[in-house]
């Protein structure tokens, strides 16, 4: 626990160098251009150093190109860009407040603004997301039965993932791809949409109060696997 704190403590450092040297190059000034889009990409020099700069720190816990190799980190490679921004300027505001990411992503996004968040979210959406995770023969039946709850829903329970979420987990606008993800972290993830620490969400949060645990696990299972 030690050593993942000094990590978070540098990367935290490196993060609030970034931003002073963007700061000198008139970040702030430059960025407000691209406010308010979430497709257009940083249109001069120093839009996308400062993007570059945030990214080079990004990874350093979401992997190259957002392909994080750790399920504690979300994978962000090819995440929907709308989805992206929400998360961003939820954790800048302190709404998101998981006890696994809240003391670091929330003096992380502190540092960013929207033309910023925007322009990672840009990055993030066009970049290859990781292959899915093969299935193990020891999971076979975990898979498959979260591949039904995904198509199918829970009868008279929840909905299907796929109404939402894509028939092939890969999302839409507001709502996050999830193929490829972890499975831990989109277990967690559904543990903690029953809890007030992901207030926004609310469609989420009464679809997971309807599952039990080992449904819930079956979906993360399976969209891992996509």
């Amino acid at each position: 626990m030690r050593q993942v704190n000094h990590r978070r403590s540098l990367m935290l450092g490196m993060l609030t160098s970034a931003v002073a040297l963007a700061a000198t190059l008139a970040w702030s000034g430059a960025l407000a251009q691209g406010q308010g889009s979430t497709t257009a990409a940083p249109d001069n020099q120093t839009d996308l150093e400062t993007v570059r700069r945030a990214v080079h720190v990004c990874a350093a816990c979401h992997g190259e190109g957002g392909r994080s190799t750790v399920a504690v980190y979300p994978r962000l490679a090819g995440q929907q860009a709308l989805y992206t921004v929400a998360q961003l300027r939820d954790f800048r505001a302190q709404k998101r407040a998981e006890t696994d990411t809240q003391a670091y992503m929330w003096g992380v996004s502190a540092l960013l603004d929207d033309a910023t968040i925007e322009g990672l979210a840009d990055y993030y959406a066009q970049q290859t997301p990781a292959p899915g995770k093969p299935v193990k023969p020891g999971d076979k039946a975990l898979v498959e039965a979260g591949r039904k709850i995904f198509a199918f829903g829970l009868p008279a329970r929840a909905r299907a993932c796929a109404d939402c979420h894509g028939d092939n987990a890969e999302g839409a606008a507001g709502f996050p791809r999830l193929a490829g993800q972890h499975a831990d972290y989109v277990f967690r993830q559904l543990k903690v949409f029953g809890t007030r620490l992901r207030p926004h969400g609310v469609i989420m949060k009464s679809e997971a109060a309807n599952m039990t645990t080992a449904e819930m696990k079956a979906v993360a299972a399976y969209v891992a696997t996509r």
